[in-house]
């Protein structure tokens, strides 16, 4: 049984390590109690891009850093609309020869990297962030009440210093 994360790198703007960041996610989402088949993609696309996402799914004006878009049961009758919730496809059974299709996130480099410095710190310390904080997405947590924030937040933050140090992956499970 495996983990399947695709990364792409579809900008110029800023260098990205799809090998690291593709460890990372498989280190998160088996953290997270992901089990057997599972597939996930991290997209790195520009700020046109993001911009016209975040305005699609979320009615918002300009590039955001991520958006998450979970693939529910029934991802027509869902819309595929990003950071929707959900209850996250956590311990499925191995008997079911299909995987488990997490969905997609995308991440702006170009807005990672404007953001680090007030934020996360460095801009491959933001990246990590950003893809943690998507992947919780995709398993159903979310930030719209301030007590799940806290919960979101702190679980970020115990993933990253367990799987992502001082801007090196870690390889600790």
């Amino acid at each position: 049984m495996a983990i399947d994360v695709f990364v792409a790198d579809e900008q110029d703007d800023h260098p990205v390590d799809a090998r690291c960041w593709a460890d990372l996610a498989r280190s998160v989402l088996v953290a997270q109690g992901v089990r057997g088949e599972a597939e996930l993609s991290v997209i790195y696309v520009d700020e046109a891009t993001i911009a016209s996402h975040n305005e699609q799914f979320l009615h918002h004006q300009g590039p955001t850093d991520v958006l998450s878009f979970p693939i529910e049961d029934d991802p027509i009758a869902s819309g595929r609309a990003p950071d929707s919730g959900g209850p996250g496809p956590v311990g499925r059974e191995h008997s079911d020869p299909a995987p488990t299709l997490l969905g997609d996130i995308l991440i702006c480099p170009a807005v990672a990297m404007r953001n680090a410095p007030e934020h996360a710190g460095t801009y491959e310390e933001e990246l990590a962030l950003l893809l943690v904080h998507g992947i919780l997405h995709l398993l159903g947590m979310d930030h719209e009440v301030d007590a799940e924030a806290e919960r979101m937040e702190a679980r970020e933050q115990e993933l990253l210093n367990t799987y992502f140090r001082d801007g090196v992956e870690s390889t600790s499970e």
